[in-house]
């Protein structure tokens, strides 16, 4: 299986947790990796601060250059990985066209600044990104290069499955990245916590319990035939507490669906996948409703 995954770099702490994400999963799906470091044209600038324009852009870019030079040799040498320099106002958008142009099937971005070791912090590019993205965005925690796991390869794919539209999708995207990583596949349902407003406990709890039930069974004879997975329903008494309690492998990766709300071939994190990532100790990839990439040919 070959295929492209476009790494978003920057020479900092983010940047090297994203590439040791990427080396991962380049790893495991036998992808080659592209790290793209996208910097302001520099048109953007004042030419009275910078002249002329055109020596500014080869200076940067000289420096992006070299960056990437000394990321790439810390790139194992079974995982072929070229480096590229990309002008654009914005980051995000650089990346997006990056990924498009060398027909990624991940996008990878490290978290914000200040993260907590292990967690995600959503920054601007991130969370851009996570919301307009026609390809599925993969966030890398904060530490990730620091990872006893680093190396490892995707012991497990978990997916948090519903039934709202696109569930198929995510479905699929799920099944394929744990059969290229030769992993093992497990079906998480987060149950509802908008319960009708009045319900005592024990009627909340059997409501909740009997949604998630019934979301697995329906997601689980959906699966292809000769597929398994582990499913298991995660209750408690808000979507980080269900998630805080359910037990993750060193080096797993977790996938979502986009929003219902997103556009046509675009995501748009949602309400339930932005709690998730308050508690959430791996990575998480973020599939558009209408394509499904991560692992695929």
């Amino acid at each position: 299986m070959t295929g492209s995954i476009v790494v978003g770099y920057t020479a900092t702490d983010a940047g090297a947790d994203a590439l040791a994400l990427g080396i991962r999963l380049a790893r495991s799906i036998d992808a080659h990796l592209d790290l793209v470091i996208v910097l302001p044209p520099a048109g953007t600038r004042s030419a009275s601060v910078v002249p002329p324009e055109r020596a500014f852009e080869d200076h940067v870019r000289g420096q992006a250059e070299e960056w990437l030079r000394a990321a790439i040799a810390e790139v194992p040498a079974d995982v072929r990985s070229l480096g590229h320099v990309r002008f654009n106002e914005s980051f995000a958008a650089g990346i997006i066209a990056a990924g498009e142009e060398f027909d990624a099937r991940l996008l990878v971005v490290g978290a914000a600044n200040g993260s907590t070791l292990g967690r995600h912090r959503l920054g601007s590019v991130a969370s851009e990104l996570v919301h307009s993205s026609p390809i599925p965005v993969a966030l890398a925690p904060a530490g990730s290069r620091r990872n006893a796991d680093a190396d490892a390869p995707i012991p497990r794919v978990t997916a948090a499955v519903g039934t709202r539209e696109g569930a198929d999708v995510l479905l699929d995207a799920a099944v394929r990245l744990a059969a290229a990583a030769r992993g093992t596949l497990r079906l998480v349902s987060l149950v509802p916590f908008d319960v009708p407003a009045g319900l005592d406990t024990g009627a909340i709890s059997l409501v909740q319990n009997a949604h998630g039930d019934d979301v697995l069974a329906q997601v689980r004879a959906a699966l292809p035939d000769g597929v398994s997975a582990e499913v298991e329903r995660a209750a408690g008494d808000s979507v980080e507490d269900a998630v805080a309690h359910l037990r993750w492998h060193p080096g797993e990766v977790v996938l979502v669906g986009s929003s219902r709300l997103a556009q046509p071939r675009r995501l748009f994190l949602g309400s339930t996948a932005a709690k998730m990532l308050h508690e959430l100790p791996v990575p998480m990839i973020v599939v558009p409703r209408t394509r499904a990439e991560a692992g695929d040919n």
